[in-house]
């Protein structure tokens, strides 16, 4: 019987996949970033450095003032290590390496594209999270896209919608399969049983929600900084050693870029969180843009609304064209990904036998770094999946009040500390691939919003930078 059913809800949920992640889902994701870069005369390109100066650059200098005294609320730089929190994951280490198999090396390039556009996608989500947002019973700063879905497309319908869609999915990708995650790869690589971890992360998730965003922000803002460094310096040095072969790998990149099954590989990896087919659905986008999620966490920094559309390039920035870029890089410079071979399995469309995911990322990190590259890879993994599930935490405790109100808080933490625990002991195929499928179901009223208040966030745009005495970039705004 329970087979029965678990096959019958595998079947509805490739069915309603189907149309999650659709043709339609991936066109409108890719017309959303174009369309913004080509209205605000490709703001990614043209104000790099206002953008970067605006974001890192005020955090490093000192200068941010994205916290006010007395609202509850966190700087710019905690709110955006919160959103890399939930996007840096799996996806940076698995995803890139299963969207090369599936697409070779020309996926790469088509990563790059997509990531391009992205960055005005999640600058024109979260420029609209800072005009429609408000503040929560403890005086925090809140928004989000269900605040804008709401008031600015006023279809109060589509916004409970979306974070119905948003708890599950928190509970799912963003809890039990990060969750799975850590126990497995501590599992296998120390041998630590699976019910500990879980007690364990349940216990350290469980102490950081008690804290709120403050203590989200605080934890983020250290633990993103240390596990991104850390994993770039070593894919840095697998590159570096294997420098020579630069020229080659990009040169293949290029040439292979318009291979059609290429280009899809690469265009499904980017274009969302977990995307659909061959893996690519759990990860190579994870930096969420178009998905609605990240601009909760960026609301809650109270800037003003372009400077927190800046940040949204900032994290669209670093966990794609960066780490997912190093991730690529690593793998083809050290050899141990073969042309012949996987597009013979390719052909077959099967890679039995052959390493896939972060076993193919840990391959191209042993072959430089020897056994330790196979458990900087697991530690990255475990490290990773933990930021995720802090992020998302708070993604569906904001969609949780908004639904249910604030009373509704306290049974969601417990339950999200229960799926922690349940996650670490069960096997979760399935809820991957629900889990993905409800992250689509996001997007269609995100966009849909988004597109509709274009002009908005046009209009914003142009009055930064054409009113008399420019806002400063670091000054938070009334809330």
């Amino acid at each position: 019987m329970a087979e029965h059913f678990t096959g019958w809800l595998g079947w509805c949920n490739s069915l309603l996949s189907r149309f999650a992640w659709g043709p339609a889902t991936l066109l409108l994701l890719a017309a959303a970033g174009l369309i913004f870069s080509v209205g605000t005369g490709f703001f990614q390109l043209r104000h790099l450095p206002l953008w970067w100066r605006s974001t890192l650059g005020a955090s490093l200098s000192g200068q941010e003032k994205g916290k006010q005294p007395g609202t509850g609320g966190i700087t710019g730089f905690q709110s955006a290590c919160t959103a890399l929190a939930a996007t840096l994951g799996t996806g940076n280490i698995a995803g890139v390496a299963t969207a090369i198999a599936a697409g070779g090396p020309g996926a790469v390039f088509w990563m790059w594209i997509s990531a391009f556009f992205g960055t005005m996608t999640g600058y024109a989500e979260n420029l609209l999270a800072g005009l429609y947002r408000g503040k929560n019973a403890k005086g925090e700063p809140i928004g989000g896209a269900m605040f804008y879905i709401e008031q600015g497309l006023g279809c109060r319908w589509l916004a409970l919608l979306f974070s119905f869609f948003c708890i599950l999915g928190s509970l799912g990708m963003g809890d039990m399969a990060q969750a799975n995650s850590i126990a497995s790869g501590l599992q296998d690589s120390f041998h630590i049983p699976p019910l500990f971890t879980g007690l364990v992360v349940a216990g350290a998730v469980g102490f950081t929600m008690l804290g709120g965003i403050r203590r989200v922000g605080q934890i983020t803002e250290r633990l993103v900084p240390f596990m991104a460094i850390g994993y770039t310096a070593a894919a840095v040095c697998v590159i570096l050693v294997n420098w020579q072969r630069i020229p080659e790998v990009l040169h293949s990149i290029l040439q292979q870029a318009f291979c059609w099954k290429s280009g899809l590989g690469g265009l499904t990896g980017y274009s969302v969180k977990q995307a659909l087919q061959v893996g690519v659905a759990r990860g190579v986008s994870s930096n969420e843009a178009g998905l609605g999620s990240s601009v909760m966490a960026n609301s809650a920094a109270g800037s003003p609304p372009v400077v927190q559309g800046m940040w949204g390039i900032f994290e669209v920035a670093v966990d794609t064209l960066l780490m997912c870029t190093l991730t690529a890089l690593a793998i083809l410079c050290s050899g141990v990904y073969d042309p012949v071979v996987y597009s013979a399995a390719l052909g077959t469309e099967t890679f039995a036998g052959l390493p896939n995911g972060a076993a193919l990322t840990a391959d191209a990190f042993r072959s430089v770094l020897g056994p330790g590259g196979g458990m900087l890879i697991a530690i990255s993994l475990v490290l990773f999946a933990f930021s995720t599930l802090l992020g998302w935490s708070y993604y569906g405790e904001r969609a949780v009040e908004y639904l249910f109100g604030s009373g509704a808080i306290v049974p969601y933490k417990l339950l999200y500390l229960a799926c922690i625990v349940i996650g670490c002991v069960t096997r979760l195929d399935l809820v991957w691939q629900i889990s993905d499928t409800f992250n689509g179901l996001m997007v269609l009223p995100n966009l849909l919003a988004v597109l509709w208040l274009s002009p908005q966030i046009f209009g914003e745009t142009y009055r930064f930078f054409h009113s008399k005495q420019r806002p400063d970039c670091t000054q938070s705004s009334p809330v």
